[in-house]
């Protein structure tokens, strides 16, 4: 009798719903962060909208440290990539900020760095771009650099300037991730691992927590996982969304995330002008002025006619 009740006590427990928050996606399995910070490995119900890490869901205990996620609670911003048959992927959750890194080497790609802006613009996650690397700026770099830097924080985007090898910069960088959700985006090779290192001291320890928590042995590299920074906050790292399209971004839209377009768009003579060719567009009056920078809008153009086709 007593054994029956033991069991009875230990299955309403097990049912009971429980607050936690997804720290890792790790193939079909999800790594479950819980209030008292106690991880345990879930599944995600059949029907349930597919999860990402960031998520804040309510789980059942199945056993000791397992799980299965029956509810995904509201998000404040949902990070997306592009996926098969014109569906989209969740990649993060509730994210404070994007930050996007370039480096002065290989070259910076400014046609990423606004496709990177057009992404945070539609979905209304704040951007925080990171010039790395600026130790190897020399002269004539430097010059070029600036310019184009300057470009971006005229139109109110945030700049940080640092290089991760001499570890300078990354005191300001620290501040602006305290207690904020980012994730590091960038093409490869402008130093996001280096950043990463630098910032999470305990890289090693919180990855083999996750590996035991997980049950695999050896944590995968091609996860997405949560890791907490040590003065508040958390850094999620996705190795996958190092380049990611303009999921549901049309020709049409387009305009929407270029801060200085959208903003003169309605000083059109025509509602639906796509600056290209029509009479009376504010934009292209303000690109002949220079109060538009050219490149930038040629950008614009050449994103433009990708997405025509």
């Amino acid at each position: 009798m007593k054994t029956n009740k033991r069991a009875q006590h230990t299955k309403k427990e097990q049912q009971k719903l429980l607050k936690g928050r997804i720290i890792a996606h790790l193939g079909k399995a999800l790594i479950i962060e819980d209030e008292q910070g106690r991880t345990a490995r879930c599944k995600k119900r059949t029907q349930l909208q597919q999860p990402a890490v960031g998520d804040y869901v309510e789980w059942i205990k199945t056993e000791d440290d397992a799980g299965r996620v029956e509810n995904v609670l509201e998000r404040r911003s949902l990070l997306s990539r592009p996926a098969k048959n014109g569906q989209t992927r969740p990649v993060a959750a509730n994210l404070d900020q994007i930050v996007i890194i370039i480096a002065v080497k290989p070259t910076i790609d400014p046609l990423l760095l606004d496709q990177y802006l057009i992404v945070c613009e539609f979905q209304e996650i704040k951007p925080l771009i990171v010039l790395n690397k600026v130790d190897l700026l020399d002269e004539s770099s430097r010059k070029s650099t600036d310019e184009l830097i300057l470009l971006y924080r005229n139109l109110s985007y945030e700049v940080i300037e640092v290089s991760a090898v001499e570890k300078s910069g990354l005191d300001k960088l620290r501040k602006r991730l305290k207690n904020e959700t980012s994730i590091l985006v960038g093409q490869s090779g402008v130093g996001k691992s280096t950043i990463t290192n630098s910032l999470l001291p305990d890289l090693d320890l919180q990855t083999k927590a996750l590996s035991t928590a997980s049950g695999l042995g050896k944590h995968t590299t091609t996860s997405s996982t949560l890791y907490k920074l040590p003065e508040g906050g958390d850094i999620i790292d996705s190795p996958g969304v190092n380049i990611f399209g303009l999921a549901h971004i049309t020709e049409q839209n387009l305009a929407y995330g270029y801060r200085e377009i959208k903003h003169l768009a309605e000083h059109c003579k025509y509602s639906n002008c796509l600056h290209l060719k029509e009479p009376k567009c504010a934009v292209k009056d303000a690109v002949e002025t220079g109060d538009v920078s050219k490149k930038r809008y040629l950008r614009y153009l050449k994103l433009r006619d990708k997405l025509a086709y």
